[in-house]
């Protein structure tokens, strides 16, 4: 979920494609909590200065909501985080809605941007996470490497899904 901070900005007035991606039936919240490594990604705005250490790390909180905290390393060393809270669209826990915006002005309409989850393995350590509308997508894993292998299963389950995975970029990690 990595970059559910920075993607919200840039979901507000894009309209989806007519058929969107299929997300996973369910999603186990207490298993997917904790820290997750981008290992690729759409190039985005809100990700433009974010050259290495790409992480989120998502926390249960009393409402039960999720907490998001994304961070990355800037090109001069120094990193750079993003606070925000998610909440499940639906029962499944597959589609979440997330807004980084202060607690006083979460409620402000059109704020929130999509975090559909598409492919979860059932170990819960490599994520497919991308928008309805096909503008965003990251592939994210538990640790800062995935395997030549896993890493094509999942930009194949993407393309199958509709995205265009000739714009994904693999982002590296120095620690």
């Amino acid at each position: 979920m990595v970059l559910l901070g920075f993607a919200v900005l840039g979901s507000v007035a894009v309209a989806a494609p007519a058929n969107k991606p299929q997300t996973v039936s369910q999603v186990e919240l207490n298993r997917y909590l904790g820290t997750w490594y981008e290992i690729a990604r759409f190039p985005m705005y809100f990700q433009r200065k974010c050259a290495s250490d790409v992480t989120a790390t998502y926390g249960l909180q009393a409402n039960g909501n999720v907490s998001v905290l994304n961070q990355c390393r800037k090109a001069d060393g120094e990193t750079m985080a993003s606070q925000g809270e998610a909440k499940a669209v639906d029962r499944t826990n597959s589609k979440l809605k997330v807004s980084f915006l202060p607690d006083g002005l979460r409620w402000i309409p059109f704020t929130k941007g999509d975090y559909w989850i598409i492919k979860l393995d059932d170990n819960y350590q490599t994520a497919l996470v991308g928008a309805p509308n096909r503008n965003y997508l990251w592939i994210l894993s538990r640790t800062p490497t995935l395997d030549e292998q896993t890493y094509q299963q999942y930009v194949e389950a993407a393309r199958q899904q509709g995205f265009d995975t000739s714009k994904l970029m693999r982002t590296s990690h120095t620690r």
